[in-house]
């Protein structure tokens, strides 16, 4: 089954296809989300996350991702729960679709050393607070996702 895809493609603009791993981190009952300061976008929520890098998992890139936004240092399960794509414009104009892992997670550890991008900040909130705050589609759906994954474990397990 192919993961959904969001977002509207601009006429006149490619697409190519640009793997990317996210993940989605509770603690105390909240989740982890960054705001992002965009010259596109304005103000906005993301999950933590980017584009992987050569060499790297999945997995791999969304833990290095966590660091480098978040300054948080994380333990991922194995495997993603949920893939969603995106077709994405950045700040620098580059358009791609962005074909998602979402990850889920755990905080092992606060290391603001790791955090170099200036235009992130980590910001706490209620689930449902992120799943409608989010700016990507494919972020609110993984967000939904996840929530269902929760609820299911608490009626099953």
């Amino acid at each position: 089954m192919s993961p959904p895809q969001f977002g509207a493609q601009e006429p006149g603009r490619d697409y190519p296809d640009r793997p990317a791993a996210f993940a989605i981190l509770e603690r105390d009952g909240l989740v982890a989300v960054v705001r992002v300061e965009s010259r596109r976008r304005g103000l906005v929520l993301d999950l933590p996350g980017g584009g992987i890098d050569d060499g790297e998992t999945a997995r791999e890139a969304a833990a290095r991702e966590c660091g480098e936004e978040a300054g948080l240092v994380v333990d991922l399960e194995p495997a993603p729960f949920v893939r969603a794509d995106h077709y994405f414009i950045n700040d620098d104009g580059w358009s791609h679709n962005s074909r998602g892992q979402f990850f889920a997670g755990r905080v092992t550890a606060e290391a603001p050393e790791l955090k170099v991008e200036d235009d992130h900040t980590l910001v706490w909130v209620a689930p449902h607070a992120a799943l409608t705050g989010l700016d990507r589609d494919a972020h609110a759906w993984a967000m939904a996702a996840w929530l269902r994954r929760l609820e299911r474990g608490r009626t099953t397990g």
